[in-house]
């Protein structure tokens, strides 16, 4: 029997979404046709991009639909000035980093609001008269990846004052190819597509009827959820989950555990017991967890994250995380608990 607990990898495609894109399958007209076929189609899209915008706390007109968040951060490969990024940001932000080109004027400076590998959610910075307040200097524009955030923490766009943000479905229990940058009124959006002019010009190519069509879906489910609850209740197993393991491996580390936090997450270190081997064994025994961000081909460790909020190399090395999600049960909590601690003294019994 398997158990799933990687839920800040993607979560599982809720059956709503699953049914929302089969109805899609039947609006097969292209939304940017003029004829009778092509405006079904359209105003599926653009019912969406409402309830996407209504989700999120932003206006419909402030949406761009890409192919999920790592699309929607290239806007910062066009960008032409500065571009600054937290040192903890995703790896899709991160490779945007260039500070320093140019003068400061209409720079940008990108961040997480919630970290995937740790699950630490940041502050935003202050802004004023000249701009975003970012240590000692000044962005003129902010970025927040809100990927690991909507549906799991309450956010609303225009209340954060940020001029863009980027999202992807498959998080939120919607399918994997799809998601949105948002960009606030009046700011000038660099083009992420050329060609046929779609979204606003920003985007071409032809709409992913189906696949947006479960995106709204999942969002709409996991707002629901917000309100109800639901993720309260997965923190509390998270803390079940922790104090189970706190009390038994006194050595282990909790990462950010006394900081806000996204309320699924635990990411846990065990120096000298490689996160990559933990991995596996518990792979072995059933249970899905990860050693990092999941947006890498291959990859199987944390390392920049842990290293940049002041974690040793060796110990970046020996991360875990463990991300819940609404399926998630105690019992599953427990399970997991009991045969990481069985691996975990195998792994203190060898060191003596």
């Amino acid at each position: 029997m398997r158990t799933y607990l990687d839920y800040n990898a993607t979560m599982p495609l809720r059956p709503t979404a699953r049914l929302a894109m089969q109805s899609a399958m039947d609006v097969f007209g292209n939304p940017s046709s003029i004829h009778g076929e092509g405006r079904e189609a359209r105003g599926l899209v653009e019912g969406v991009r409402a309830q996407v915008a209504e989700s999120v706390g932003c206006e419909s007109h402030e949406i761009t639909f890409t192919s999920g968040s790592t699309e929607a951060a290239s806007v910062l490969a066009h960008w032409p000035k500065p571009v600054s990024v937290d040192a903890t940001a995703h790896e899709s932000l991160w490779v945007h980093h260039r500070p320093g080109i140019g003068d400061v004027a209409d720079s940008v400076y990108a961040m997480g609001l919630a970290n995937s590998e740790t699950g630490v959610v940041a502050d935003i910075p202050e802004k004023n008269e000249r701009g975003w307040v970012v240590k000692n200097s000044v962005a003129s524009y902010l970025l927040l990846d809100i990927t690991q955030v909507v549906g799991r923490l309450p956010f609303s766009f225009s209340r954060s004052g940020a001029d863009f943000a980027i999202l992807s479905a498959h998080k939120l229990g919607g399918p994997k190819g799809v998601g949105a940058l948002i960009a606030r009124q009046g700011v000038d959006c660099p083009t992420l597509v050329c060609g046929g002019g779609q979204e606003m010009g920003r985007r071409s190519g032809t709409h992913n009827v189906i696949g947006i069509a479960g995106f709204g879906a999942a969002i709409k489910d996991a707002i629901r959820e917000l309100t109800d609850g639901v993720w309260e209740k997965i923190a509390s197993l998270r803390n079940i989950l922790e104090a189970t393991l706190a009390e038994r491996a006194d050595k282990t580390i909790f990462v950010g555990k006394k900081r806000a936090r996204l309320p699924n997450t635990s990411c846990f270190i065990t120096e000298g017991w490689k996160g990559e081997t933990q991995v596996i064994q518990m792979d072995l025994a059933g249970f899905a967890v990860s050693a990092g961000s999941a947006c890498s081909s291959g990859k199987v460790r944390s390392g920049r994250v842990l290293e940049a909020m002041g974690y040793s190399s060796s110990e970046a090395m020996s991360a875990i995380r463990v991300s819940l999600g609404p399926a998630t049960t105690e019992n599953e909590v427990l399970r997991f608990c009991d045969v990481w601690l069985q691996s975990e003294n195998r792994f203190r019994k060898r060191l003596k």
